[in-house]
């Protein structure tokens, strides 16, 4: 994604971090095209995955983190912390993910804007386009395969949440930690 000047100079750049497996790329492809299956991926070259999460400085509508379809599902994975945007931008074409695929898609979208506590602008040609808060609601939205255009302020961001500021470590913290009790509980049960 690149973001533009008015004279066409090239602002800013985004390219796509965690690419879709078979479609973007292969997996194990020296292994799977070995054994006559490397036509389960499009074509015989793989894109490469960007470097990552970053914030995209738009001038006057503010500073953006992109995620570029799927991206938008990896916790813990969607935004710069070093330079905290303003809000996430999601564009995705949805399409085929079938009609059971964007309501999961958008609500994954829902939980990042709660984990980070950030505004998602999420804009899909045949998804779900909408506009969700810090804090997880969809405050406009447009239904899929229907053209339109949603006119509304982009929410304010949060404070950086606990997650924001910690990322997956804390589940996995809690995780260690309620396996630690129930190891405990069951010693103590004998």
């Amino acid at each position: 994604l690149r973001v533009l000047q008015d004279d066409g100079i090239e602002r800013a750049r985004y390219d796509k971090a965690h690419l879709v497996p078979y479609g973007e790329y292969l997996p194990m492809r020296p292994i799977l095209s070995a054994i006559g299956l490397s036509r389960l991926a499009p074509g015989d070259i793989d894109f490469w995955p960007g470097r990552g999460p970053h914030t995209l400085d738009l001038g006057r509508f503010g500073k953006a983190g992109l995620q570029i379809c799927y991206e938008i599902i990896f916790s813990g994975q969607v935004v710069d912390s070093e330079h905290r945007p303003d809000f996430i931008f999601n564009p995705s074409n949805d399409a085929w993910f079938g009609s059971w695929g964007p309501p999961q898609h958008l609500a994954q979208a829902r939980l990042r804007a709660i984990e980070e506590g950030l505004p998602v602008i999420r804009a899909t040609p045949t998804g779900i386009s909408a506009i969700i808060d810090a804090d997880g609601r969809i405050l406009a939205s447009l239904p899929m395969h229907t053209a339109g255009r949603i006119d509304t302020v982009v929410p304010k961001a949060h404070a950086p949440t606990l997650f924001a500021r910690h990322g997956n470590a804390l589940p996995v913290g809690f995780a260690v930690l309620l396996l630690a009790l129930a190891i405990a509980f069951r010693r103590r049960g004998r």
